[in-house]
């Protein structure tokens, strides 16, 4: 990557609210560690073929860690085989029967993820908790703007950040009275103000990592938009130690999103990122659909690395400055191909989508040698 990458101008920089740092699995979570990405499985958890060809899905798109929602014993049953057969750690999602959270730690799950409000008496957290230490598991405290406890409804009249805080602390405190202190907290709702308001206010009383969400954003477009208003306003703020984006779409399509958001941020790099024009009459070749072909031809890179693909030379030159490979529509039916930030050579537009994608793949191979030989 060349020198511009490297350097931070202090309007680019974020400063990440101190937190602790905690374990799923083998990822580290809070503190120094990089924001993870997460996703959730819908496949039936029974199914263990189909729930493990999912969650290879998700960590080939790049996910940090996979939800698993255990609703009934033949879920917690086939979690074993499906923990075995996979390397991403997996969190044991746990709605209702305290009993699936005990059988989900014994089956090999990284973390628990426990909604206070619907789990049932106190002895019974008790139990999931002391389960959780035993297996070597960590605990989500997941708190729901939908699903909080009858009486901080009736203290409250209704959901507020004030609420959803104040079960959060409640919960956290069992944990932290027990001496177990492996825990994250989220505050979720499908209002991106109390949402925001919420998390604000508790990242004010803990220290604890926070896992961030909009919960039940919507469909793909609207979803990914919802989200990043509202999560994007918290990590700006430096406020956010994992995310999931919770869309009802493929799962696949919620780490790439959330990927996309924490690169926009500066926060984390994983994969091409394209800076691409919305294209005029000015272009000298199609820029949408270059730009669709090579999302596609590209989704398989891992390794962070810039593109620029612009239209015509009015901030195609410019933009190409600052990134590793550049694009830059000239006419005649041929453009500018820039080589860490200088023009290199000419290529047809026949040929660009092809060329780049031999560029960038060829850069990848460079940074994973680089890589390898300082490992």
């Amino acid at each position: 990557m060349h020198e511009q990458h490297r350097e931070v101008r202090p309007w680019r920089m974020i400063e990440r609210r101190k937190s602790r740092k905690i374990h799923v699995g083998n990822i580290a979570v809070g503190g120094d560690a990089p924001i993870s990405v997460q996703s959730m499985t819908n496949t039936p958890t029974q199914d263990v073929s189909a729930t493990i060809g999912q969650i290879r899905q998700l960590e080939e798109a790049g996910a940090d860690i996979v939800r698993v929602s255990c609703p009934d014993e033949e879920s917690t049953a086939a979690f074993s085989a499906i923990a075995k057969s996979v390397s991403v750690p997996l969190v044991a999602d746990i709605h209702f029967h305290y009993k699936r959270g005990i059988e989900a730690a014994k089956a090999g799950a990284a973390c628990l993820r426990i909604n206070p409000g619907n789990i049932g008496k106190m002895d019974r957290v008790k139990e999931v908790v002391q389960a959780a230490r035993d297996h070597g598991c960590s605990i989500r405290i997941g708190v729901n703007g939908g699903s909080l406890e009858r009486h901080l409804l009736e203290k409250y009249g209704e959901p507020c950040p004030e609420a959803m805080v104040e079960s959060a602390l409640d919960h956290a405190k069992i944990l932290d009275d027990l001496d177990f202190h492996e825990y994250k907290i989220s505050v979720k709702a499908s209002d991106l103000f109390l949402t925001v308001a919420a998390y604000q206010m508790l990242a004010e009383a803990t220290d604890a990592p926070l896992h961030l969400g909009v919960t039940e954003a919507g469909g793909a477009r609207i979803g990914s938009v919802k989200s990043a208003i509202g999560m994007g306003n918290l990590l700006w703020s430096g406020i956010g130690d994992t995310i999931r984006v919770s869309l009802s779409a493929d799962p696949v399509e919620e780490i790439k999103v959330g990927f996309d958001m924490l690169k926009s941020l500066g926060l984390r790099t994983r994969g091409v990122n394209i800076i691409a024009c919305p294209s005029c009459a000015r272009q000298g070749f199609d820029v949408i659909r270059t730009v669709e072909a090579l999302e596609a031809r590209l989704s398989h890179i891992s390794e962070p690395i810039s593109l620029s693909i612009i239209g015509c030379v009015v901030n195609g030159p410019g933009e190409a400055m600052f990134t590793d490979l550049g694009f830059t529509g000239g006419g005649k039916g041929s453009g500018k191909m820039y080589v860490s930030g200088k023009a290199d050579h000419n290529v047809s537009n026949e040929e660009m989508v092809e060329h780049i994608a031999r560029l960038v793949e060829a850069r990848a191979e460079q940074m994973r040698a680089a890589r390898d030989a300082a490992e």
